[in-house]
């Protein structure tokens, strides 16, 4: 699977304020780009948080887009698809409606009831076993029970469901979790002319961060000025890290 992460942030690398809301980074020529990536792409990808703070739809836009994924035997929308380890994304959130495919990733400890509720809302539930660093949580529960275990999700949705390419469009903890399981293959960024700043608000990839020889390595592809800010495209050379 081809896995092509894109986000947009402030200029101190910001995907929102410390409240968590959605904020208009980039402008009208950014959005077009992001969307003509999700008509290119089989399925979109977003963290459970992002659908509790935005509540998404992640649909194309654009008609013209979507007559033309329709004209190669593709459905008008790509899939969506929520990272959700303990499946607290809301029944009736936009992403469950009908206007495309939804895959839901939990975890073995998911509760039942709520795995239950997804199902009857019409999502398409890939339960991966469980990954992490098996550190305690306040609960005394390991981290490495309560967390999707995102490899093997991916190899779910490739050789069952024939997904093979994804954009992921955020938020932070889920970034960092595919930059770690060494699942990325590029990278775009539409860095804003704007400071949000704010110890507490969401960065590009959040999560425990990496140390040491465990940095992500990148290799800058092309530079672009668009909406008053600048578009980054990497190609991560990481691949094959331990």
């Amino acid at each position: 699977m081809y896995v092509r992460v894109n986000a947009a942030t402030s200029v101190d690398g910001k995907l929102s304020t410390r409240h968590r809301e959605q904020v208009a980074i980039s402008g009208p020529a950014d959005f077009e780009r992001v969307d003509r990536l999700r008509a290119d792409a089989d399925a979109v990808m977003v963290g459970v948080g992002t659908v509790l703070a935005d509540d998404p739809s992640l649909t194309v836009d654009d008609p013209e887009l979507r007559a033309e994924r329709e004209d190669r035997g593709a459905p008008a929308n790509p899939a969506r698809v929520i990272a959700d380890s303990r499946a607290r994304t809301p029944t009736d959130a936009r992403i469950l409606d009908d206007s495309a495919t939804t895959y839901v990733l939990v975890s073995e400890a998911a509760p039942a009831d709520r795995k239950r509720g997804l199902d009857a809302a019409g999502a398409e539930l890939i339960v991966a076993g469980a990954s992490g660093t098996g550190s305690t949580g306040p609960n005394g529960a390991g981290e490495s029970e309560r967390r999707v275990d995102l490899a093997a999700a991916f190899e779910v949705l490739e050789t069952k469901y024939g997904i093979d390419s994804v954009m992921i469009e955020g938020g932070g903890e889920l970034l960092f979790s595919c930059f770690e399981a060494d699942l990325v293959d590029e990278l775009s960024v539409f860095v804003g002319p704007t400071v949000i700043g704010g110890r507490d608000a969401p960065t590009l990839a959040d999560g425990e961060g990496f140390v040491d020889d465990e940095f992500v390595d990148l290799e800058l592809e092309t530079v672009e000025e668009i909406d008053d800010g600048v578009l980054l495209h990497w190609r991560v050379m990481d691949h094959g890290r331990d």
